[in-house]
């Protein structure tokens, strides 16, 4: 590669829990092994799990707009309330974008889910899984103009990648099929950080201990956590939790029978799930994007009042691939799965051709 081809890339995920960030390390993987430069652009948070993942990446102060969680109301009510602040952030950071691009020698743009970073001048990606925000059933009238207003965002931007197959392989369900899409939207497959580490020789023959994995919204990973504490504490098998806070760098804590990690590198993540007897996780999309890579099946519980976790957690449990349990009924009586594995090597055999086919089309391409 000539150093005239050798282009530069920001990144900058949604600052919504960190699956945002990490799903994104693939897709930096992939540019920096075609010889590009990737610059992560966002928060505290995720550059600190961005630093220890991709240490020689250029990183930036770059915060994204982050909606909180309402203890009281569903997530989709809490946005439509907090309206005018989201549009002022995206006017906001569509601006500064422009700075950013300007001092950095950025060529690509590619935003997970961060409305306001197109510009005509160079070329743009949105990533997004879920085209058509859910809503419960007895609103789901209001669907169609969720669509309409994502549409119109999508198509300020050259592409629009979603993270799922095409097809009955898909893990997304109506989220992102079954409507019409804007002509500039490729699939690109399912995107997991875990993807590019070695999984040889990481099995235990005879798993010992169970594992849960929070994320999302702080809050509820501290109620969830508490609970799964309580519950777990003083039993006979011994549990792993995953705190997914990659800013409290401290040494594993043991309460009762359960180890808290506050944060693992992707390899010690990737031996600790693939070595456990059962995993209780969220129904976040990212982390169903890792347990497919991994070949695992878990327990989840969605957040409450995100709706699309709620129906990623069913649609996906009436698929087979994994089972669910809503938080109120969360309690003594709850077991985890056990070991169940799956076969998904043409899903991610698959998701790696339509990555690259879009990252070349991408670095094809010339500006519209």
């Amino acid at each position: 590669m000539t150093l005239e081809s050798k282009k530069n890339i920001l990144i900058c995920p949604l600052e919504w829990g960190l699956g945002h960030a990490t799903r994104m390390i693939l897709v930096a993987y992939e540019l920096k092994k075609l010889g590009h430069n990737v610059i992560f652009a966002s928060g505290i948070e995720h550059l600190s799990l961005i630093r220890s993942e991709l240490p020689d990446c250029c990183c930036i102060d770059f915060p994204g707009y982050n909606p909180g969680y309402s203890r009281y109301l569903p997530q989709y009510l809490s946005i439509l309330f907090n309206l005018p602040k989201l549009i002022f952030h995206i006017t906001s950071e569509h601006f500064r974008l422009k700075r950013i691009i300007s001092d950095y020698s950025v060529d690509i743009v590619i935003s997970d889910n961060r409305f306001g970073l197109w510009n005509s001048r160079i070329k743009t990606v949105y990533i997004t899984h879920m085209p058509r925000i859910p809503f419960p059933k007895p609103f789901r009238y209001l669907e169609p103009a969720g669509i309409l207003l994502h549409r119109l965002i999508i198509r300020r931007y050259d592409f629009c990648y979603i993270p799922d197959l095409p097809g009955e392989k898909n893990i997304s369900g109506r989220l992102s099929h079954g409507l019409r899409l804007p002509d500039n939207v490729r699939y690109i497959g399912i995107l997991s950080r875990f993807s590019y580490i070695i999984k040889a020789d990481i099995r235990v023959a005879d798993p010992s201990y169970n594992t849960v994995i929070l994320s999302g919204p702080l809050q509820q990973k501290e109620l969830l956590k508490k609970k799964i504490i309580e519950i777990f504490r003083n039993k006979e098998t011994s549990t792993v939790i995953l705190e997914g806070k990659p800013l409290l760098k401290r040494e594993p804590v043991k309460v009762g029978n359960i180890t808290l990690y506050s944060h693992l590198p992707s390899a010690g993540m990737v031996k600790l799930i693939s070595g456990s007897n059962g995993i209780i996780c969220r129904s976040g999309y990212t982390g169903i994007m890792d347990l497919i890579v991994l070949n695992s099946s878990a327990l989840l519980i969605p957040t409450p009042g995100q709706t699309e976790q709620e129906y990623l957690a069913e649609y996906l449990s009436e698929k087979g691939l994994f089972s669910y349990l809503k938080q109120k009924y969360l309690n003594g009586n709850t077991l985890f799965p056990g070991r169940k594995t799956f076969d998904n090597s043409e899903i991610v055999r698959d998701s790696s051709i339509l990555l690259h086919r879009a990252l070349e089309e991408l670095l094809d391409k010339p500006q519209q």
